[in-house]
């Protein structure tokens, strides 16, 4: 019987493909990425030039929601999927600030994250912060890994921030939502992010066709009624579905084509 080759992790990072996780770090303003990241990444932002601001946007909604998750709403359990490269403000820093006994669990596909962990893997004393490697396509697999750092039977903050726009299928990623959201108890909240043609994205159609013929993983956009679709059954928190830059924003925030929304299972 041949022996199963295991692939040194290093191994698996591609250098020579444009790859999301590296490209959204350039786009923030990171070092996290390869020459290939940043010349597509550029690529991308002649074209549509806003997407430095979306990017941008997308983080500054992860901490406005996790703030108020772990001030208000009161919830003490994080499941962030599609976590991307480490960068400042992650969920558990933002979390943990507010309240330090939050409890963390990461979750992300892509090797180069992983390589990333150990900046993720920090915690206040009193909380907890883990990393698991899976893909959101498998949310069984996910929810058995999380515990015990997450207990399922209180509520969970589930947070997909720019991750179901990878999953091409729309029925795909509804699933995804829906074995996730059912797995969680009353008083768990949902937390999105995704990109539109609309709120002004329409430049952004020709920018997505050059991604997917240059870059991994490819992508999709959707509108406002699929977004919403994604959100069945639960209760929004306002001000509901609206570009990220503006969901409990300062006034006069700058419109991003990236919907945002958080809601509450009932």
């Amino acid at each position: 019987m041949t022996e199963a080759r295991i692939i040194p992790l290093n191994d698996r990072i591609r250098s020579d493909v444009a790859h999301n996780a590296r490209v959204w770090n350039h786009w923030l303003g990171g070092k996290d990425n390869y020459p290939v990241d940043r010349a597509v990444g550029d690529r991308v932002t002649g074209m549509y030039p806003s997407i430095g601001e979306v990017a941008r946007a997308d983080r500054a909604f992860l901490g406005r929601a996790v703030r108020y998750l772990a001030g208000d709403a009161g919830i003490g359990q994080f499941l962030d999927i599609g976590t991307g490269l480490p960068t400042a403000g992650n969920t558990h820093e933002v979390a943990q600030h507010t309240a330090p006994d939050s409890r963390i669990v990461y979750v992300d596909n892509d090797p180069a994250v992983l390589v990333h962990a150990r900046a993720l893997l920090t915690s206040s004393p009193e909380g907890a912060t883990e990393y698991i490697e899976a893909d959101a396509r498998h949310p069984e697999r996910i929810l058995r890994a999380v515990e015990p750092t997450l207990d399922l039977k209180k509520p969970v903050a589930v947070m997909l921030l720019g991750t179901l726009n990878f999953v091409l299928d729309t029925d795909e990623a509804q699933h995804i939502v829906r074995t996730l959201m059912d797995a969680v108890p009353s008083g768990s909240h949902l937390v999105l992010t995704h990109p539109t043609l609309e709120l002004g994205g329409e430049g952004n159609e020709a920018a997505m066709r050059f991604w997917n013929e240059n870059a991994t993983p490819p992508i999709t956009a959707r509108s406002r009624a699929e977004f919403a679709a994604f959100l069945t059954g639960l209760e929004l928190v306002e001000p509901g579905i609206v570009s990220c830059a503006r969901w409990r924003a300062e006034p006069g925030a700058v419109e991003v084509a990236q919907f945002g929304a958080v809601a509450r299972k009932r």
